[in-house]
């Protein structure tokens, strides 16, 4: 039986939205619902009147900040939050999932939980699953939230799995320390973006008493799209007797799209971290009051909304605060935002009663989308002022698959032309090198990581979300990339709307000045222009080598014997790694000549193999790998393109000799 008696009022014809309503201990709320974020135990900026004046009745508060302060005793003495506070709605807390996964001072997670240092006092604190809940159960809120292990959206599927079991076994002990309480208490569905693990954490959570789930591990990295998509995905598999939660989101329209669905309820910062920076939610679209269009307006904010700020604040006004930097012009915002999100859930809600909630819908995304409307859309650009599809060499394609990709114009060669770009960079390279084990075992000395054809940064990024996913709990990485012609990367960077990966500080500010050091691991990412060969031999000796340059066709100088020769020079005594997307019997033969062993790698896409080469000392930690055999050496044998191109024909006869006493096939 459901602590908050949940009870489905109406589902709108043509949509999943629904319209219901169910009783904690300090009243009846009514969905969908927006929970305005009060971190501190406030909302920032909001007396609990102007709160109450906008029509709130759940509040969203911080377990991890309540429980460096005030403390639970704080709350022990007051009797809980709502007396503290002097707030008669509800609450939901969360439960410290989120700060787990965001905050930098977080030591790895164990199964026990995780281990913070108070940004107060610098204090240790075990943040468990029981701790979690008993933190909860001080503060007295009527919803409490189990804790979880939250990832990036955007993590491998290991990564993820791992994650979404650990908050199944963690939800599993938040029940059991919840007890008898009368608080209700919900699930969390993890499993970022890989449909199956959403579909198992659901099924798991179902079966077990939870009042209500949350769908976590969104608003973490992900595209719109795929937001929208793991939404509705989730709630489908969830049961309609219960409220669904999605956890940190968003904007107005975000929420539109999410009722319609199948969410409940939401909670974020947007309405008052927005106002701080003078944007306002109208039912006009996005207004940014600090522009100068707004000097002389003497309108409301808002002619359509009745809040106080709105009926007594002009525009010109509020751009004066604003531009003044007086903290009563940004309260005066976030009143107004935090009233057009309650309005917007009444409408909502009324729409799905009334049965006309499509119909509405369709106007509001419109509307919704709107970007300030003192500013109106600018006259259609001129071709010559759109952005260039073509940059030197370069230009902007699609695969045969339909993704967007960079292709060299003098040799029509395509950068990762199989498949997916994202999943030829983690199959081809980061999974077979273990990128995020080492990372996260540490050792004394850095890791090195060489990317070889910078290229469109792939690779790169590839590398850089990886490390910091794992954030400061990894050992300190640097990341070496090489490129001969970045007008590649330039022109990649001209179009982030169709090549996300670049959707990052990093890949820009490694263009200006040629380094970039993350803010959420212990990363740094240089930038060694140039000719390779050149210059290979000033850097560090790499861990790990991710070799990406186009093919022979386009590049012969870097798959020659002699590079490789000179690359397995620069490495003689070192434990290194080389990953390649190149199955080329005569590239494998030229690495084997240079004194690599060679192992076949997994393939991406529509190639069925990589190539894996190692110096000595790597292939004696790496037993795990196929390498090549007698029967690749009698293929060898018998191929007709046994010898790279550019080996001169009077050393064939040596070549030969080096490929067949090589200690592989001895």
């Amino acid at each position: 039986m459901s602590r908050l008696a949940f009870v489905l009022e109406a589902t709108a014809p043509g949509s999943q939205a629904r319209a219901g309503r169910f009783c904690t201990l300090h009243g009846e709320v009514s969905t969908p619902i927006f929970m305005p974020v009060g971190t501190q135990a406030t909302v920032r900026g909001m007396r609990r009147e102007d709160l109450t004046q906008i029509g709130a009745k759940i509040l969203l508060a911080n377990t991890y900040h309540l429980l460096l302060r005030p403390g639970p005793e704080v709350f022990a003495h007051f009797g809980g939050i709502h007396r503290f506070t002097g707030f008669a709605g509800s609450f939901l807390t969360d439960s410290g999932g989120f700060q787990i996964f965001s905050l930098p001072d977080v030591a790895p997670r164990t199964e026990e939980g995780a281990q913070f240092r108070s940004y107060l006092d610098g204090q240790s604190i075990l943040l468990s699953p029981e701790r979690s809940i008993a933190m909860q159960r001080a503060i007295g809120s009527d919803i409490m939230m189990v804790l979880d292990e939250c990832v990036p959206s955007t993590c491998s599927r290991e990564i993820a799995a791992q994650a979404m079991e650990r908050t199944h076994r963690w939800a599993l002990r938040s029940l059991a320390a919840r007890g008898e309480s009368p608080q209700a208490l919900f699930g969390i569905v993890q499993g970022a973006c890989f449909e199956d693990l959403r579909t198992e954490s659901a099924a798991f959570l179902r079966e077990q008493p939870f009042d209500g789930f949350a769908i976590g591990g969104l608003a973490v990295g992900e595209t719109k799209e795929q937001r929208e998509h793991f939404t509705a995905f989730s709630t489908a598999r969830l049961p309609a007797t219960l409220p669904r939660y999605l956890m940190g989101v968003g904007t107005p329209l975000d929420l539109l799209e999410a009722v319609h669905r199948g969410v409940d309820m939401f909670d974020c910062i947007l309405p008052t971290a927005h106002a701080q920076h003078g944007r306002a939610y109208t039912s006009q679209g996005l207004c940014h009051i600090k522009r100068a269009v707004y000097r002389l307006d003497d309108g409301p904010l808002d002619p359509a909304c009745t809040c106080s700020t709105c009926q007594g604040y002009s525009r010109g006004y509020l751009h004066h605060l604003m531009k003044a930097e007086e903290g009563l012009g940004w309260r005066l915002v976030a009143y107004h935002n935090l009233a057009f999100y309650q309005h917007l859930m009444q409408s909502l809600r009324q729409r799905i009663c009334d049965g006309t909630f499509l119909a509405f819908y369709q106007q509001q995304r419109e509307l919704l989308g709107r970007y300030d409307t003192k500013n109106p859309a600018a006259p259609p650009r001129q071709k010559s002022n759109r952005r260039p599809t073509e940059l030197g060499n370069y230009e902007v394609a699609q695969s045969s698959e339909g993704h967007p990709l960079i292709r060299q114009r003098s040799s029509g060669e395509a950068m990762h032309p199989m498949g997916t770009p994202d999943q030829e960079a983690e199959v081809v390279y980061l999974e077979p090198s273990q990128l995020r084990a080492r990372a996260r075992a540490g050792g004394g000395a850095p890791l090195i990581v060489w990317d070889v054809g910078l290229g469109a940064a792939h690779n790169a990024m590839a590398t850089v979300r990886a490390i910091e996913t794992l954030g400061q709990a990894a050992c300190p990485v640097e990341l070496v990339s090489f490129e001969c012609d970045l007008d590649s990367l330039r022109l990649a960077l001209l179009h982030v709307s169709v090549f996300a990966h670049l959707r990052h500080a990093g890949p820009h500010l490694l263009i200006e000045s040629g380094r970039w050091q993350s803010k959420l691991a212990p990363l740094t990412w240089r930038l060694v222009p140039g000719d390779f060969l050149s210059a290979l031999s000033a850097q560090p000796v790499p861990d790990l080598i991710f070799f990406d340059p186009f093919s022979a066709k386009a590049d012969d100088a870097l798959w020659t014997l002699a590079s490789f020769r000179a690359l397995r020079l620069h490495c003689e005594g070192h434990a290194t790694e080389l990953f390649t997307y190149s199955t080329s019997t005569a590239v494998r033969a030229a690495l084997l000549a240079a004194g690599f062993f060679v192992a076949q790698g997994s393939g991406a896409g529509r190639r069925e193999s990589s190539t894996i080469a190692l110096t000595p000392q790597a292939r004696e930690r790496r037993a795990d790998l196929s390498y090549l055999d007698q029967r690749w050496l009698s293929r060898w044998q018998r191929s007709t393109a046994r010898f790279p191109s550019s080996l001169p024909v009077a050393e064939q006869a040596h070549f030969a000799r080096l490929i067949e006493s090589h200690p592989l096939f001895g």
